[in-house]
């Protein structure tokens, strides 16, 4: 995943998957990022792969929901234990006034454990979800980072203005959103060019003819340019749906290796 800011930084990420390392106690993804001068080919930094996306990935959501989720919002709920979670709610965190967290997961031992991790990080009411389906009606926020391959999200329990954070379902066959979701949200995307071919959210209901592409309404550049306001109304429900793009990796970087060099 290269990127270059011209006369700036350069900059790719490095990944191995290995799904045997799971019998090596070993993650099963490794990866680095490396960066150099954009004008000398110089590298100026290698950075772990892991935390920078898992960093980045969170610092789209969050800056998505700048623009997407209502000024008010308080309740957030998160879908999925792993590594991206505690980043998905610290970033939440640091652009909404967030009094009340949620944590869903499969396994409820593991929800509860990983819960008290987050009391212990977090300053805030922190608990594990008892129903997912009560907990989809009480949230402004729901942020899904899963590897689930059947839609999680319930589109009618959503309450009016709520807005939703899909990070999971990387691939055309995954999915965590459903239908009614779908139909009932305003849609936008981290880029066009991605979610339009990998992330499933998206993939699956072009490929049934239940959306077209015309009816994604905006993507990162265009919120950030301001080409489009964002949330027009505190009932609308919101959908950002990100697959990651090479850009945000450019980015993370830049800041981590400015950070310790100044």
């Amino acid at each position: 995943m290269p990127a270059w800011v011209p006369g700036g930084y350069a900059g790719v990420k490095v990944v191995n998957v290995v799904p045997g390392n799971a019998e090596r106690n070993l993650p099963a993804v490794h990866g680095q990022y490396l960066l150099s001068d954009a004008r000398t080919g110089e590298m100026l930094a290698m950075i772990d792969g892991g935390e920078l996306t898992a960093r980045r990935t969170a610092a789209a959501s969050a800056l998505a929901a700048r623009y997407l989720a209502r000024s008010d919002a308080r309740h957030l709920l998160v879908l999925g234990t792993g590594r991206l979670a505690p980043n998905l709610i610290a970033a939440h965190m640091a652009i909404r006034s967030i009094e009340h967290v949620t944590i869903w997961g499969r396994s409820r031992e593991k929800t509860e454990h990983f819960a008290q991790e987050m009391r212990a990080l977090f300053p805030i009411r922190i608990e594990a979800a008892v129903s997912l389906r009560e907990a989809l009606g009480e949230a402004d926020i729901v942020s899904a980072a899963t590897l689930s391959s059947e839609p999680l999200i319930k589109g009618d329990l959503l309450k009016a203005g709520a807005h939703v954070d899909l990070v999971g379902a990387f691939k055309p066959t995954m999915r965590e959103s459903d239908d009614e979701l779908i139909k009932r949200a305003e849609i936008y995307v981290d880029t066009r060019a991605g979610c339009l071919v990998e992330g499933g959210d998206i993939v699956q209901p072009l490929q049934s003819g239940l959306i077209s592409k015309g009816d994604i309404r905006a993507d990162l550049y265009d919120l950030c340019r301001g080409d489009h306001a964002g949330r027009g109304t505190d009932e609308e429900i919101t959908m950002f749906k990100s697959v990651g793009a090479a850009l945000e990796d450019l980015a993370g970087a830049m800041l981590a290796y400015q950070s310790v060099e100044h």
